[in-house]
């Protein structure tokens, strides 16, 4: 087999900061840990000989002052754009009006951000990291240039895949960069403050989308990426950072990218999970659940995870996602919590908005505005949170707190009805936005503190991939509780008015036909079903408190190395 001829490939085999470590200093593994040269066997199967030289060195090289702040300013300033990509577009503010295939403008996104997410963290364990996340962040400015000027919906639909591709690669990339930037002990209070900031733009997507489409028009939603991320790839192509990772060079890797890249087993992964993607994507909108395409592209999917798990053990620690990786309780536990966070999150973030159009009758702009109690708080305590974790050692507390918090807040806001106060919807938006706050980055913080840091660009895909494959699942379970429940309570609250013609015109729209004596009605009918997918979210960070236990107990402070004379 090829792999028996695999280049001499230079690969990181420090092992990160954990619990155990004396200090920051990178540990070589090897017997000798007196050598500042080791060898291992890595390739194809696990019996393989081809050698490859990793070189480790005691003094890492990490950024500190104004680099530091240039590097974290513009990654974040990247996944902002990127997660703003996934809701703005989310308030009743259609690009193209009256198109049957509206649904796909957010599904393509996910869609394909999804199926690439596993074969991006191969890419960052074998590529730079700077120039492999400037490539992936070209690819998304690709995509909303050709969504800005789309003159057909097939062409939206194209951008916002393309787009999709390039996001893909950028939050875990971000995070990757981090990793290699700073010790373990700070990067608490950095991701605190990279994931506040950029999970802005999940709730602000509805705020500047509803601005857009109101007083410009809706291909801003998708202009205002290309100048600010024109200059943040200038920024970032001038500045140095740092990778703590010796990587094969690249002609190295192109020659046999299915021998580095496993792209046989990232074929079959992405079969399967298009497929099921598809199947939530179309269930329940565009054909039955019962329906034969429904029910073959699950079992497909299915047969087809099966059919790549078999191949995954196959190829062992050369795999896309290698079991020996995800196997480790710390690492599939952080992968559930993520999950069911931002599982929250997202429900809260797509049917908040609905509830404030709906039921409300605030405008798309107005509906954004009464999500800033959400958003503020959740960017206070994913700051503050960040800065404590890294100053008392600690995540699992915070994880734990913010599963409490965030399944509290969720379950009240899942009581809201057309007389609720507005002191109330805010004081409930606080508490879940502040507990969901407390916990988004402690999953990132347990996957860095458990596996070694060659492994950490594959982890942090492992994760993205989780979060974005459980939203894309509890959200279209949402939705179809909430369509499901808006019909019958219109048939039971609001019997005089044509349903269907309601549930057609969108969250606005049907005030401009329904009767105002029967506008109550209707307005309980649309309250109340968004009850329920609320009460999703709130059992869903229910759900993190019990996975979170697995993440352990771990110290992430900075250890003193002890002196000579002490041992």
């Amino acid at each position: 087999m090829d792999s028996h001829n695999a280049p001499s490939e230079k690969l990181p085999v420090s092992r990160p900061s954990t619990a155990n470590d004396t200090s920051d200093d990178t540990v070589t593994e090897t017997a000798d840990e007196g050598l500042g040269v080791t060898e291992k066997t890595l390739g194809d199967e696990p019996q393989e000989d081809a050698t490859i030289t990793a070189v480790t060195t005691n003094e890492p090289q990490y950024l500190e002052g104004l680099p530091l702040v240039l590097v974290v300013a513009c990654v974040t300033l990247v996944c902002f754009l990127v997660l703003l990509d996934t809701s703005i577009i989310a308030t009743d503010n259609r690009p193209i009006p009256l198109l049957p295939d509206v649904g796909w403008y957010g599904g393509a996104y996910q869609l394909a951000g999804a199926t690439l997410q596993p074969l991006s963290g191969k890419m960052y364990t074998y590529f730079d990291n700077k120039f492999t996340f400037l490539a992936f962040f070209a690819l998304f400015e690709v995509g909303s240039l050709i969504c800005g000027v789309a003159t057909s919906s097939t062409m939206l639909i194209v951008g916002r895949a393309v787009a999709g591709l390039g996001m893909s690669g950028i939050l875990n990339g971000a995070l990757t960069i981090v990793a290699g930037a700073v010790p373990l002990h700070k990067r608490a209070a950095l991701i605190g403050i990279i994931m506040g900031f950029c999970q802005l733009g999940v709730v602000c997507g509805p705020l500047l989308g509803g601005a857009f489409t109101e007083y410009t028009t809706w291909r801003w939603c998708f202009y205002v990426n290309l100048p600010i991320g024109g200059l943040v790839s200038i920024l970032l192509v001038f500045t140095r950072i740092p990778d703590q990772m010796v990587k094969p060079k690249v002609r190295d890797v192109l020659p046999k990218p299915h021998h580095y890249l496993d792209l046989i087993g990232f074929a079959v992964f992405s079969g399967a999970s298009i497929q099921i993607l598809l199947a939530l994507q179309w269930g329940g909108v565009e054909r039955p659940w019962k329906s034969a395409t429904i029910i073959g592209l699950l079992v497909g999917g299915a047969a087809t995870y099966v059919a790549w798990g078999f191949w995954n053990s196959y190829k062992g620690d050369s795999a896309l996602v290698p079991f020996s990786l995800v196997k480790q309780r710390a690492v599939w536990s952080a992968a559930l919590t993520q999950l069911f966070i931002f599982t929250n999150l997202f429900i809260s973030a797509f049917f908040l908005p609905i509830y404030f159009q709906a039921v409300k009758g605030a405008s798309p702009f107005m509906a954004g505005v009464y999500m800033l109690p959400n958003i503020l708080s959740q960017l206070i305590t994913a700051v503050t949170s960040g800065f404590l974790v890294g100053k008392l050692g600690y995540y699992l507390p915070w994880a734990l707190a913010s599963s409490v918090l965030a399944s509290i807040g969720a379950g009240l806001l899942g009581t809201l009805g057309p007389n609720t106060s507005t002191g109330t919807w805010i004081g409930f938006q606080i508490l879940a936005g502040a507990g969901r706050g407390f916990g988004m980055q402690m999953p990132i913080l347990a996957l860095q503190a458990t596996v070694k840091p060659k492994q950490i660009p594959v982890g942090q895909a492992f994760l993205s991939f989780s979060q974005l494959i459980g939203i894309a699942v509890f959200v279209v379970v949402g939705n179809t509780m909430f369509g499901e429940l808006l019909r019958s309570g219109l048939e039971k609250y609001a019997p005089n008015v044509d349903a269907q013609a309601v549930v057609a015109s969108g969250a606005t729209a049907f005030r401009s036909f329904v009767d105002p004596a029967d506008l109550p009605g209707v307005l309980t009918a649309y309250a109340k079903a968004l009850n329920a997918p609320l009460l999703l979210a709130s059992a869903a960070a229910a759900l993190a408190f019990f996975s979170s236990w697995g993440m352990g107990w771990v110290d992430i402070r900075q250890k003193k190395a002890l002196s000579k004379g002490d041992v």
